[in-house]
């Protein structure tokens, strides 16, 4: 950026003010100007500047590589890394100043002699010794961990729980540590998140908390020097360390970084696929619009694009025609300039999802996850029943093959998530995680099959079938679960709230019942989803969907429930003759809509969005409103169709027992 556009910058108090205030003094941009414009006080700029001239040092004297290759290295220079490592400066960030590889300056700090020590965190505040095996990192003189010589392997945690990878992953690593701890092994777990479980002093036997980045953890394990690194437990920042810490020599236990790469990597993954004859959705990589349109047309609309290398379905959306992939070009390419974009066939069936346990020769399937909502809603957000209730035997019967042929192929030790998609009658594989993945707490609960427990222990040299299990299918139980998403849109504002491609939920809940509606019922409610037995219903229904929703309206009448409808879904109903009374939007009459929604006199909102989610459209609007006012509000046919069928069954009389998740289990063992 050139100075005038950086301070105007400099004026908006938004998540990249601290990086415009380091440019600007990198510079020379005068700090009393900076503090004028953004009213930082000038202790802390003064702070920054020092930063600044110590790294224009820093890059100075090390930017001439021979520094870096001299077998007698100076104290001048010695003396200069000690202080840029106290400062706080990555090694990563230093070798990306000074244009060399992140391990070749690794290399260099370490000749230097500047390592980090640990440090006990005193969770006793120094009124008696504390003996809590909980480190964090500093470059200062004593070293308080006392190292074994017992068998150790290292579990690597998720980090800041953030939307699109949760809590499910530290459930995992705490039942990965428990596992080594049947197994006499000594755990040791690199996490930097306090609010988790795998964070708690007494989890692990060791627990370093410090960043999940290549240069804290590479630290850790010359500092303990374990026999291999646990991955698959941690999300995708874990997985995402395999490539730099198999490059710096590190053994990752379980799945082999081939079989990774593979998963990870479109093209090898589409080629490992077609080899073994399983189908998966059309779909090709392009760099530019005009490629874009080609594909586009080849494959025909609707279609599913997305940045390549992207965790929580980011920025993924579903294009129904070339203006709308334009749009999606020019988006894409200001995210991610140097990823291609993917797109794909976008095919409109059910969803499947399921979890599984290989050991290299055999595949453990505990169980499969039917999803309620179509494909194009991100597996996080939709509601996923165990058992399928939807599914017939032959088409379990492919997923047992294809799910064991995969996990075969790519050479899974461990957990694999897969999700596959039913159109047309045929069974297509759209996306293979090589770790755990969200249902993984779900079904291990549900089952008794403590799937992370096992696959830990397959790590350390037991199979299957030493531990008791027999590969494929698990007998599913007689009970029905449900995992349902939790949204925190009240807390995020301006957030589009409609479901899609992109993960918005930030957690999910579990509800267990009898019948499949008993269970939804639970899951629904725990949701937060508490959809009235009767009221108002404010129907806005995008274009593509007027016609399906026809028998959602001729249902909700039924349940006893008043219908009112926005402009062309009025005129939509009244033409097909359902009873409903219109709602003007604003500047179409009084009261308007939203005037209905501030006094109460909506109980639920039923909209799905049409295409071009913008703030200024009117379905944007409502759907915001209806958070702000906390009426309860469904985006999605198949959602709206699960909550009426809950509503029917309630209306029928039919009980819903409460009963513990160890009453469900026992239920198993007869």
């Amino acid at each position: 950026m050139d100075d005038d556009r950086l301070k105007e910058y400099l004026k908006l108090a938004d998540d990249r003010r601290l990086f415009v205030v380091f440019e600007l003094i990198r510079r020379g941009y005068p700090i009393e100007r900076i503090h004028f414009h953004t009213k930082i006080d000038m202790f802390f700029l003064k702070k920054f500047e020092n930063i600044i001239s110590l790294e224009v040092k820093a890059k100075s004297i090390l930017t001439k590589k021979m520094v870096l290759k001299e077998k007698n290295i100076s104290d001048e220079i010695i003396e200069l890394i000690k202080k840029i490592k106290v400062y706080g400066f990555g090694d990563t960030y230093l070798a990306k100043l000074i244009g060399v590889k992140h391990l070749e300056f690794r290399d260099f700090r370490k000749r230097c002699g500047v390592l980090p020590v640990y440090k006990m965190v005193d969770t006793c505040s120094a009124e008696f010794e504390a003996v809590t095996p909980y480190y964090y990192s500093t470059y200062e003189e004593e070293d308080e961990v006392a190292v074994s010589n017992k068998r150790k392997i290292v579990v690597l945690g998720s980090g800041p729980i953030r939307i699109g990878q949760g809590i499910e992953f530290d459930y995992c690593s705490v039942h990965s540590v428990w596992g080594l701890d049947e197994e006499d092994i000594e755990s040791i777990i690199i996490n930097n998140n306090p609010e988790t479980v795998s964070t708690d002093f007494d989890t692990s036997d060791k627990l370093y908390f410090e960043p999940l980045n290549p240069e804290d953890v590479l630290n850790i394990i010359d500092k303990e020097n374990p026999e291999g690194v646990i991955v698959q437990f941690g999300g995708q920042t874990a997985i995402n360390l395999v490539e730099p810490l198999h490059e710096a020599g590190v053994k990752i236990l379980g799945t082999p970084i081939e079989g990774i790469n593979k998963a990870e990597d479109r093209k090898e993954f589409n080629d490992l696929l077609y080899s073994i004859g399983i189908r998966q959705p059309d779909g090709r990589t392009v760099s530019n619009f005009d490629e874009a349109l080609g594909v586009a047309h080849m494959l025909g609309y609707p279609i599913l694009v997305r940045p390549s290398y992207v965790i929580g379905g980011h920025a993924m959306e579903i294009v129904y025609n070339d203006d709308e992939l334009f749009q999606y070009m020019r988006f894409a390419t200001e995210i991610s300039p140097e990823h291609p974009v993917l797109i794909d066939k976008y095919l409109t069936g059910k969803e499947v999802e399921v979890d599984c346990i290989s050991d290299g020769e055999d595949v453990l399937i505990p169980g499969i996850f039917e999803h309620i909502e179509r494909a194009g809603v991100h597996s996080g957000d939709s509601m996923a029943v165990f058992p399928p209730f939807n599914l017939s035997d032959e088409e379990i019967e492919s997923l047992i093959d294809f799910t064991t042929r995969i996990g075969k192929k790519l050479g899974i030790i461990g957990l694999m998530n897969i999700q596959y998609v039913i159109a047309g009658g045929k069974i297509y594989c759209i996306e293979v995680n090589p770790r755990a993945s969200r249902t993984v707490p779900i079904i291990s609960k549900v089952t008794g099959v403590e799937m992370v427990k096992i696959a830990t222990k397959i790590m350390t040299g037991k199979s299957l079938k030493d531990q008791g299990y027999k590969p494929g299918l698990v007998p599913p139980p007689e009970y029905s679960t449900i995992k349902a998403p939790v949204f925190s849109f009240d807390k995020l504002k301006m957030v589009e709230t409609s479901l899609g491609p992109e993960m918005k939920s930030t957690g999910e809940v579990l509800g267990m019942g009898i019948t499949t509606r008993n269970a939804l019922f639970k899951a629904m409610i725990g949701s937060g989803l508490n959809v009235p037995k009767s009221g108002n219903v404010l129907l806005s229904i995008a274009e593509r969907d007027k016609e399906e929703s026809l028998n959602i309206a001729q249902r909700l009448i039924k349940l006893g429930f008043k219908l009112l409808g926005t402009k062309d879904s009025y005129k939509f109903f009244k033409d097909n003759e359902i009873e409903i009374e219109y709602v003007p939007a604003p500047k179409e009459g009084e009261p308007n809509v939203f005037d209905l929604m501030r006094s109460s006199k909506i109980d639920l909102v039923f909209n799905t969005p049409t295409k071009g989610k913008s703030p200024g459209k009117l379905g944007f609007q409502i759907r915001r409103s209806a958070v702000e006012f906390k009426i309860p509000c469904i985006t999605s046919i198949d959602t709206a169709m699960a909550a009426i069928s809950v509503l029917e069954d309630e209306k029928e009389g039919n009980n819903l027992p409460a009963r513990a998740l160890n009453d469900y289990i026992a239920m198993l063992k007869k």
